[in-house]
């Protein structure tokens, strides 16, 4: 299938930080945010392990947002359930 743009129709909490998303073209995925939300060290993401924050979240456009997009995520790494593709560790000296 060639679509240039994957929207969010529905999403719901399934539990400890775990999000259903059912996408416009029928695709499902469970995505758990919470590995992503420990390993940050940003606080203003971190703030997000606050259940009621976390769950504070809404669909706009289509997408997955919360606050002030204060928090996102790109569409593709939501779809394909694969969050963490991007987090690289450093190695100290």
């Amino acid at each position: 299938m060639n679509r240039d743009v994957i929207n969010i129709v529905t999403v719901y909490p399934v539990g400890d930080y775990r999000l259903c998303l059912t996408f416009d073209d029928g695709t499902v995925q469970t995505v758990d945010f919470k590995p992503f939300l420990t390993r940050s060290s940003h606080l203003d993401i971190r703030a997000y392990l606050d259940p009621a924050r976390f769950l504070a979240f809404r669909i706009e456009y289509g997408e997955l947002v919360w606050g002030d997009y204060d928090l996102c995520f790109p569409m593709m790494d939501l779809y394909r359930n694969d969050l963490d593709h991007h987090v690289c560790s450093a190695v100290a000296a």
